[in-house]
C-alpha cells in the first residue's frame, strides 16, 4: 500500500536517501514547531563544555574544533566610541553615497529630504527623524537600487533672525546687516548639525547638500512663485491675517500653536436695538430691547461694524425680573444665560432668526454709531447667546461677512498690537491685550453696557517661535488662493500611500480648513518677494518679465543683491519696456519677504525637478534653475516624484501640505509617491521634553556619555536601534530604560554573532562550501528558514517598520539559532573532522546564516554590520558589507519535503523532551516505533540504520542513540518511559493526506560518557567513543 501512494509523487519527488526512493513534498505539522526549537535543553552559543579533570582536559583539548574569533564579544567606553569612528573612516562611510550614485543601477529610489531648520543644536527629534530615513536608504541600496537623497536645511525666518541678533533687535540695523548676522548664526547651527548627521552614520553626499538661503535655491523657488502668479493663483489684497505683535508680522496656519489652557476675559454686553426689525414691531408690543452678545476678544468692541444671527434658529426677547431689563438672545441659551445671571428669565416674545432682518443696535461704546443686525452661517449656539459681535478686522468669519454686505474693514491696531489714534484718545497706544482691554472693559461699565465679565480658559493661538499670544489684524498682504486648488490637492492626495493610513484624515481636514495662504512676512531675512510699487498710486508691478530678471539675478548673485544692487539693476529699462511700464524712478522695490514655508514648500523643484537648459525661446515659466554642482538629477526615466517624503506629523498642515499646494499649483501633480508620518520624542513618561521639566536627553550625551556614570557612552549604534526598535507611528519615547534595553539587546545580537563567527575560522565559502543537495537535512533546512526570514525582513523594510525587522531577527535568533540549531549542531562542529562532509555543512549553513544576519542589520546598525564583515570570511580585503548587496538567498534552499522531514522529527523531539524535563537528553537512548508509511519512509531519510549514534535523527534528537523501527521491541525495560504521538502528512495540495501515528521509549544510556565530545557513546569512562577513536588514529 506504501508504495503505491509513493509512486503516486515519485514523479515530482526527489530521492530522500542513497539507499531508496523517499517522499520528499508538502507536508503540514501537526506540532508547532516553534515548542521544539524552544525546550530547554540548550546551552547559550558562547557557554563551555561540562569540566573534566585537568588531565583529560588537557589530553583531548587540541583535537577539538572550539570557536575561534578576534571579535570582542563587549566594546564600551571609550573603546566602542573609537571603534565606530574607526569603522565609519575604514570602511568608507563619507564616500559611500557617492559611490553608488555613480554605479548602475536599474531602480532609483528617492527619499526628499524635508530640510530642519539651522536655528539651534541636534536633538532627538532629528536624531529620530534622520536615522529613520537613513535605515531605508541603507536598505534600499543594498537592494541594489540608486537612492536619491539630498540633506537640506531650512535657513530663513524670524527664529533665526531672532536668536542671530539676540538682545540687539533690529533698532538701528540695516536689512543687510540683520541677514549677515542671521545667515553667520545659520552657517555655525548648520555646521553642527551636520557634524551630528554624520556620526550617526546617515548615508549622504555631506558636500552636496541644499540650502534655502542659496541662490540657485531662491532662483528655483521665484520660478514657483512666478508660475503660481501667471495662473493669478498669488494676489495681493488688505483682508485680515493672524498677526504676532511680539514678531510683528503675519503668520501662517502652519506657524500657530493652539494654548489649551490660555485665559480670557470674556463679556456679557448689550446693544441697546435703536431700530426694531419690521416684523417683531408688528408681532410684539416691545420697547427699550438690548441685543445680548458674548466675546472673549473685549478689545476687539471699539471695531464692531454688526451683530449676526442664525436665520433658522428661535430667539426670544426676555425680561429680567431684578432690574426690568428687556435683552434679546437664543432661545436655545436662555437656561445657560440665566444660570450665569443667577435670575429667572421671563420670555416676552419668541421669534425665528430672519425675522430680525432690518434690525440696528446702537454702539456700545460709540454712541453715535448704529451696526446692522446681520444674517450669518458662523454663528452657532455652543457657547455665548446667539448673537455674534462682529468685528470685519478681527476674525475670517467676520471679514466674510462684511465682504457679504459691504462693511468697513478699518483697522484700529497697529503692527505692535496697540490702539491707533482711529479707536479714539481713550483707547490710542494702549497694548489691545492688556491695559487696552481694561479700558474697554472700563467704558463698557461706564456706558451702563457691561452684563457681565467672566474669566475663560480655552484654547487660543500663539506665536510658535517667541510663544506669545497672537491676533487677527488686516493688513495688505500677499496670498495664495488655496480655495482654488483644493480639490485637485485632495484629488492627487488619494493617490499618494500615507503611513499611517490614519493621518490622511488629518491631512484633509487641515486642507480643508485652508482658505487662503498668506505667503509675505515683514521681516528681512527671507526670499524677497519681487514685487515693485509705484510711489504714487501703490500699484504693484509684478509679472514674468520682472521675476524672471530677478530670479536669474538670485542664481548668480544670491538674494542679498535685492538690498546691494540699484533699482535700475534690478527693474533694467527692457524689463520696464517688456512691462509696459514707465521709468525706473517711478517705482521703489518691495521689503517683505516669502513665508519660509514657501520657501521649503518649493524644494521638490529645487532638488527633484530633473536638470533643464534654459533656452531663450522657450516659456519663461519652466522650471530651469539649478546647478548641477548642487545635486544628482533623478533618473530620466522618472516622473520627478519622490518615492517618499518621511517627516514628524506636524508636517501634515506644514511641509507636506506647502509642497503639495506649490507642487499642484505648478505641475498638477503630488511631490511625493508614498508619504510616511511619524511621531514625536517624548520622555519614558510620555512627557514632551523641557528644560524646565529637566527630561531633555540629548543624543549627543547618549553617544559619548554624560559628566556622571548615570548616562554611560552608548555610541551610534544604540541611538539608531532605540529608532528602529520604537513604534514610530505613535509618541517615541526615550531615556534610560530604553537606551539600556537597546544597548543589551545589541550585546545579545554580539554574543550570537561571536559563536557564529567563531564556528566559520578557517572556513572558506568560496573553496569549501558544501552544496545544498549534500547537505546535513538540518542545515538544509537552516538555509530554508534563513530564506523565509530574509523575505519576512525584506517586507518588513519596505513598509518602513523596522521595530518588525528587529522582532524577527530576535525571533530566528532566540527559538530557530540559540534554543534549536545551535545546541544540536555542536558535537559535529567541535569533535567531527576538520574537513568533514558534515563539519563543512554546518559551517556553509552557518557562513550564510551570518552573511545573512549581518545583512539584515545593516541599515539599523550599520557599524556593527562592518565590524562584523570585517571578521567574516568569504571576501577579499577592502569589501565593505554595504558595498555588496542584500541577502543572498537562493530558492534551491526551499526544497519539497525537507521542512517536512526535519519537522516531523521535531514533533517526535517534543514527545522526546517532554518527558524527561529538566534532564540531559544526551543521556538517554530513544526508541521510535512508526509503522510502515509516508512519515516512517521520511525518518529513514535522516537515519539509514535501525540503530545509530551518529545519524541526523540522533543529531536532532540530541540523544545517545537512536532505535528508528516499524514495530516496537518485546525487550524493552518495564522501567521505560513511554509516549504517544501523531504528525499530520499533507502531500499533493491535498490530494493524499495521512495522519501519521509515533510511539517513542525513552531509557537512560548503557553507554559511558567520551572524555573527548563527552556524548554517552563509549564503551566505558576511561575509553574515546568510536568515532573519536577513529578521528584521533588519522591525526596520528
Amino acid at each position: 500500500m506504501l508504495l503505491c501512494r509513493v509512486s503516486v509523487v515519485s514523479q515530482t519527488l526527489g530521492r530522500w536517501s542513497r539507499r531508496s526512493q523517499r517522499v520528499g513534498g508538502l507536508l503540514r505539522r501537526a506540532v508547532p514547531l516553534s515548542s521544539s526549537r524552544c525546550h530547554g535543553v540548550s546551552a547559550g552559543e558562547g557557554s563551555a563544555q561540562p569540566t573534566e579533570p585537568a588531565s583529560v582536559q588537557g589530553l583531548y583539548r587540541d583535537s577539538v574544533l572550539l570557536p575561534k574569533t578576534e571579535f570582542p564579544m563587549k566594546l564600551v567606553g571609550q573603546k566602542l566610541l573609537d571603534r565606530e569612528v574607526e569603522i565609519q573612516q575604514t570602511c568608507g562611510f563619507a564616500e559611500l553615497y557617492s559611490w553608488q550614485r555613480e554605479r548602475k543601477a536599474k531602480k532609483e529610489f528617492c527619499l526628499h529630504d524635508g530640510p530642519p531648520y539651522a536655528n539651534g543644536d541636534p536633538h532627538v527629534g532629528h536624531a529620530l527623524n534622520k536615522i529613520l530615513k537613513d535605515i531605508r536608504n541603507r536598505f534600499e541600496m543594498l537592494r541594489g537600487r540608486q537612492v536619491h537623497y539630498i540633506p537640506g536645511w531650512d535657513c530663513h525666518g524670524l527664529p533665526i533672525e531672532l536668536k542671530a541678533l539676540g538682545e540687539l533687535g533690529t533698532s538701528g540695523l540695516s536689512p543687510l546687516q540683520i541677514r549677515h548676522k542671521a545667515r553667520e548664526f545659520a552657517e555655525k547651527a548648520i555646521a553642527r548639525q551636520k557634524a551630528a548627521f554624520q556620526r550617526w552614520g546617515v548615508m549622504a553626499d555631506w558636500d552636496q547638500c541644499y540650502f534655502t538661503y542659496d541662490g540657485t535655491y531662491e532662483a528655483a523657488q521665484l520660478k514657483v512663485f512666478q508660475e503660481m502668479h501667471s495662473k493669478e493663483l498669488i494676489y495681493q489684497d488688505y483682508k485680515p491675517v493672524f498677526w504676532s505683535p511680539s514678531s510683528r508680522t503675519a503668520l501662517a496656519e502652519a506657524e500657530l500653536e493652539y494654548n489649551p489652557e490660555h485665559l480670557s476675559r470674556a463679556i456679557y454686553a448689550t446693544f441697546p436695538l435703536v431700530k426694531l426689525p419690521p416684523s417683531i414691531t408688528k408681532e410684539a408690543d416691545v420697547d427699550n430691547v438690548s441685543v445680548l452678545v458674548w466675546t472673549t476678544q473685549p478689545w476687539t468692541i471699539p471695531a464692531n461694524q454688526a451683530v449676526c444671527y442664525m436665520p433658522n434658529a428661535q430667539y426670544s426677547i426676555v425680561r429680567r425680573p431684578d432690574n426690568s431689563e428687556l435683552l434679546l438672545l437664543a432661545t436655545e441659551r436662555l437656561a445657560n444665560v440665566s444660570a450665569l445671571l443667577g435670575t429667572g428669565l421671563e420670555t416676552v416674545a419668541t421669534f425665528t432668526g430672519s425675522q430680525l432682518e432690518g434690525g440696528f443696535c446702537k454702539h456700545p461704546i460709540i454712541l453715535t454709531k448704529e451696526v446692522p443686525l446681520l444674517p450669518a452661517n458662523h454663528v452657532t449656539m455652543a457657547k455665548g447667546t446667539g448673537l455674534v459681535h462682529t468685528a470685519p478686522a478681527h476674525g475670517m468669519e467676520d471679514y466674510s461677512v462684511a465682504s457679504q454686505f459691504n462693511l468697513s474693514v478699518e483697522c484700529i491696531v497697529d503692527e505692535d498690537g496697540k490702539f491707533t489714534e482711529l479707536a479714539g484718545p481713550e483707547l490710542q497706544s494702549l497694548f489691545v491685550m492688556s491695559e487696552g482691554t481694561n479700558k474697554v472693559i472700563s467704558m463698557l461699565k461706564e456706558s451702563d453696557a457691561l452684563v457681565k465679565e467672566e474669566q475663560c480658559v480655552h484654547s487660543y493661538p500663539y506665536d510658535w517661535r517667541t510663544k506669545q499670544p497672537v491676533m487677527i489684524r488686516p493688513s495688505k498682504q500677499w496670498f495664495i488662493n488655496t480655495a482654488s486648488l483644493k480639490d485637485k490637492a485632495k484629488d492627487v492626495l488619494q493617490k499618494v500611500r500615507i503611513l499611517p493610513e490614519s493621518a490622511r484624515g488629518s491631512m484633509l481636514a487641515m486642507l480643508d480648513r485652508r482658505t487662503y495662504w498668506c505667503i509675505s512676512r515683514q521681516r528681512s531675512w527671507g526670499v524677497p518677494i519681487p514685487v515693485f510699487y509705484h510711489k504714487e498710486s501703490g500699484q504693484p508691478l509684478i509679472n514674468n518679465h520682472t521675476i524672471s530678471h530677478i530670479a536669474s539675478l538670485f542664481k548668480e548673485k544670491g538674494s542679498d543683491c535685492w538690498w546691494e544692487l540699484p533699482i535700475e539693476t534690478l527693474l533694467p529699462s527692457n524689463v520696464l519696456k517688456k512691462s509696459k511700464a514707465g521709468p525706473v524712478s517711478n517705482y521703489v522695490r518691495g521689503e517683505d519677504v516669502l513665508d519660509i514655508w514657501f520657501d521649503s514648500g518649493s524644494s521638490w523643484a529645487a532638488v527633484l525637478e530633473e536638470e533643464m537648459e534654459e533656452e531663450p525661446e522657450e516659456p519663461e515659466s519652466r522650471l530651469s534653475w539649478l546647478s548641477s554642482r548642487l545635486r544628482s538629477p533623478l533618473n530620466t526615466e522618472s516622473d520627478s516624484r519622490a518615492d517618499v517624503y518621511v517627516e514628524g506629523k506636524d508636517q501634515l498642515g506644514g511641509w507636506f501640505q506647502s509642497s503639495l499646494l506649490t507642487s499642484v499649483a505648478v505641475r498638477n501633480k503630488a511631490p511625493y509617491k508614498s508619504l510616511v508620518v511619524h511621531g514625536f520624542a517624548v520622555s519614558e513618561k510620555g512627557e514632551k521634553m523641557s528644560k524646565s521639566l529637566g527630561n531633555v536627553v540629548d543624543p549627543d550625551t547618549v553617544i559619548n556619555g554624560g559628566k556622571d556614570s548615570s548616562m554611560p557612552a552608548y555610541g551610534a549604534d544604540v541611538l539608531r536601534w532605540w529608532v528602529a526598535e520604537s513604534n514610530v507611528f505613535s509618541e517615541v519615547q526615550i531615556g534610560p530604560s530604553s537606551l539600556n534595553s537597546a544597548k543589551e539587546s545589541i550585546s545579545k545580537l554580539r554574543n550570537t554573532l561571536k559563536f557564529l563567527l567563531g564556528n566559520v575560522h578557517g572556513f572558506d565559502p568560496r573553496t569549501q562550501a558544501v552544496d545544498p543537495k549534500e547537505m546535513h537535512y538540518i542545515d538544509q533546512y537552516m538555509l530554508h528558514l534563513l530564506r523565509d526570514f530574509s523575505i519576512k525582513v525584506t517586507d518588513a523594510y519596505t513598509e518602513f517598520d523596522a521595530g518588525r525587522v528587529i522582532r524577527l531577527l530576535q525571533a530566528f535568533i532566540t527559538r530557530d539559532l540559540s534554543s534549536f540549531y545551535f545546541s544540536i549542531i555542536k558535537d559535529r562542529l567541535y569533535c567531527d573532522p576538520e574537513d568533514s562532509l558534515g563539519r563543512r555543512s554546518c559551517q556553509t549553513a552557518l557562513e550564510e546564516i551570518l552573511d545573512g544576519v549581518t545583512r539584515c542589520i545593516a541599515p539599523i546598525l550599520p557599524h556593527l554590520a562592518e565590524e562584523v564583515y570585517l571578521h567574516a570570511p568569504g571576501h577579499d580585503e577592502g569589501e565593505t558589507v554595504f558595498k555588496s548587496g542584500w541577502i543572498k538567498s537562493s530558492s534551491v534552499w526551499k526544497r519539497p519535503g525537507l521542512e517536512e522531514a526535519v519537522e516531523g522529527a521535531c514533533a517526535i523531539r517534543d514527545s522526546f523532551l517532554s518527558m524527561i524535563p529538566g534532564k540531559n537528553a544526551a543521556q538517554y537512548d530513544l526508541t521510535i516505533t512508526i509503522e510502515p508509511g509516508l512519515l516512517f519512509e521520511l525518518m529513514e531519510s535522516l537515519q539509514e540504520e535501525p540503530i545509530s549514534t551518529t545519524s541526523q535523527l540522533a543529531e536532532l534528537m540530541m540523544c545517545a542513540k537512536v532505535n528508528l523501527t516499524s514495530e516496537l521491541p518485546r525487550d524493552l525495560p518495564s522501567d521505560a518511559l513511554r509516549s504517544h504521538g501523531t504528525f499530520l502528512i499533507n502531500l499533493e495540495g491535498g490530494m493524499i493526506r495521512e495522519d501519521s501515528p509515533y510511539s517513542i521509549a525513552v531509557v537512560p544510556s548503557s553507554a559511558a560518557r567520551c572524555p573527548r565530545c563527552r556524548r554517552f557513546t563509549s564503551d566505558s569512562t576511561d575509553c574515546l567513543c568510536p568515532r573519536c577513536q577513529t578521528l584521533l588514529s588519522q591525526t596520528q
